[in-house]
């Protein structure tokens, strides 16, 4: 009978204690704002410094929240341009081969883009932009003991894996597997410099590495919401 008690008492314990992956992923979005929040905003713009190989490039980019998004990078003169507008998207990058603007029409590509027109964090997103979530434990990263969730892209074809602080439910870092010119590596995400604009929170500061070694880190500069934004940018130049 004690050891029944025991036994009881325990289970009791864990599931008091114990984190569902949804109770998780709601804690981690209410230390941003929360999705409601995010949704209501209509437009943001920003702007900031992209850095790869040791090249500062600026960067801005214009998104009308849920149906468009366009990035824009000045490197050295040449222009980079990706965007996604309501189910299309075009992109424009001599250094990848696409000179003048072209149609993305391959699906996994056109995942990626639509994911970045909408302004809250994909995770936080997931049920309705119909992806799958798992929590599958707990891991320190950086000193800090976080859970560890995988996030499934099923349309992109893509498994990320977020680690979110036990602490105070801040993302640390998110992981994943990239073809990088023909080769498959894992490419590390961190995140800092958390600030608040009108009642949601942005990372204003992402660090990327592959192989433990950094290879591109995007600052953000200024971040401004619910701007006039001309759509016509978001239009296909006619060739």
């Amino acid at each position: 009978m004690k050891k029944l008690f025991l036994a009881t008492l325990c289970f009791a314990f864990l599931t008091v204690h114990g984190q569902t992956v949804d109770e998780v992923i709601q804690k981690y979005a209410a230390n941003l704002g929360g999705l409601v929040s995010f949704n209501k905003i209509k437009t943001a713009k920003m702007t900031g410094i992209y850095t790869v190989q040791g090249n500062d490039i600026p960067m801005t980019v214009q998104v009308v929240n849920g149906k468009a998004v366009r990035s824009d990078l000045d490197a050295m003169g040449t222009q980079i341009i990706n965007v996604y507008n309501n189910g299309k998207a075009w992109k424009q990058n001599a250094f990848a081969g696409t000179p003048t603007p072209t149609e993305v029409t391959s699906g996994p590509e056109l995942s990626e883009l639509k994911i970045q027109s909408s302004l809250a964090p994909v995770l936080m997103n997931y049920k309705a932009l119909g992806h799958k979530v798992e929590l599958i434990g707990q891991e320190e990263v950086e000193g800090i003991k976080a859970y560890k969730i995988t996030l499934n892209f099923e349309d992109v074809g893509r498994v990320t894996t977020y680690y979110i602080s036990t602490k105070d439910y801040s993302l640390i870092k998110s992981e994943s597997e990239r073809d990088m010119a023909g080769q498959i590596v894992k490419v590390e995400s961190f995140y800092s410099d958390l600030k608040e604009f009108k009642g949601v929170k942005f990372f204003m500061t992402r660090q990327q590495k592959m192989n433990g070694e950094v290879f591109q880190t995007t600052k953000i500069e200024s971040i401004e919401l619910d701007v006039p934004i001309d759509e016509k940018v978001f239009d296909m130049p006619k060739q």
